[in-house]
């Protein structure tokens, strides 16, 4: 499964050029096509994150239905995983609050970030642990089509008795990461996960199928959201729109596919990509804390397009770098502190 950890370091990639984009160009350049495109790209990954995590949740849950496990140790398995990622995500914004202090605003500190929607879409995904993995392949589809469906139509109600901390939390919203639509790609990752379990013998084919499936998926969804005619009242294309889901899950299905086909065939040693994919955690937590920290605050939205071309390139090198470091420290250390391995004295000598 080398090409999902490629998956997510691809994903890192991408999000770390659309955070330095976002962070460092020029306010008059916001309106060309190099940033437009930078931060379109930059859209996926979030998607991508949140489908992968679907991805090692299905495999938890095929791991414990293994085991023989009952019904509610499976799920609070997952509830565990769910805690974790709420934890991750309190102590995520305390570090940013506490780095920018005094400068930073204490509501920044209930912001529902990515790490908080894992969080909460794994809680309310745990109940798929009572069900077989053959069953989770047709009921996770289902519920994450049904979350996209639904999105469109939660925007709509009034959510103005919920406490706006509280009402990030579901309510899609440009400024937060909502269960609606985000977590329909956590199911959908349950989903593809258990499909990868089932078919174990047969990646190849399956990453075959979804190539294709990825095409289909990105061609109809674009049709059928560019027709005049709608299913609701009201819906907002780049916000909550089941269609933009789908072309993003077909994204996904294509590069996914690409990764097998690279780590499989073309690429099989060691690479740069997946390096980054192992340690996905640790770049997103430390480039948000460079790129939008005091850390330099003197070229926030001031530099020229080939400038902040040349922040993202040496930004992604220092990712690599700190990667490189967190998987191997102990010969780091090691080779600092000057220790050397010695062959053993014998009676001989």
């Amino acid at each position: 499964m080398a090409f999902l950890d490629w998956t997510r370091g691809f994903a890192a990639i991408i999000m770390l050029q659309g955070h330095v984009f976002h962070s460092f160009a020029r306010t008059d350049l916001r309106q060309q096509d190099t940033f437009i495109l930078s931060q379109f790209i930059g859209g996926l990954p979030p998607a991508i994150f949140l489908f992968l995590t679907g991805i090692t949740l299905a495999f938890l849950m095929e791991s414990r239905e293994r085991q023989g496990l009952k019904n509610w140790e499976r799920v609070l398995a997952s509830l565990r995983r769910a805690g974790y990622l709420f934890v991750l995500a309190i102590l995520f914004r305390l570090q940013l609050w506490l780095f920018a202090y005094p400068q930073s605003d204490w509501s920044n500190l209930f912001r529902v970030d990515i790490l908080n929607c894992m969080g909460l879409g794994i809680a309310v995904l745990s109940v798929m642990a009572v069900f077989t993995t053959f069953e989770r392949v047709r009921l996770c589809a289902i519920l994450g089509l049904a979350i996209a469906a639904a999105s469109p139509l939660v925007s709509l109600l009034d959510a103005s008795w919920l406490h706006p901390y509280l009402r990030a939390y579901f309510i899609p919203s440009f400024d937060s990461f909502s269960f609606f639509p985000w977590a329909a790609f956590l199911a959908f990752g349950l989903s593809a996960g258990s499909v990868l379990r089932l078919a174990a013998n047969h990646v190849q084919q399956v990453m075959q199928w979804a190539a294709w499936a990825g095409l289909v998926l990105i061609v109809t969804a674009q049709y059928f959201s560019n027709i005049p005619y709608s299913l609701y009242p009201k819906s907002d294309f780049w916000l909550n729109s089941p269609g933009l889901v789908l072309i993003k899950l077909g994204i996904i299905f294509v590069i996914a596919s690409f990764a097998y086909l690279w780590t499989t065939y073309l690429a099989t040693g060691w690479s740069w990509v997946r390096q980054l994919g192992t340690t996905s955690l640790l770049i997103y937590w430390t480039h948000t804390e460079l790129v939008y920290g005091r850390w330099l605050g003197a070229w926030k939205e001031n530099l020229s397009t080939p400038q902040t071309v040349a922040v993202a390139i040496a930004v992604i090198a220092l990712m690599l770098g700190l990667s490189l470091a967190s998987t191997h420290w102990r010969q780091i250390r090691d080779f600092l502190l000057g220790e050397r391995q010695q062959a053993p004295v014998t009676e001989a000598d």
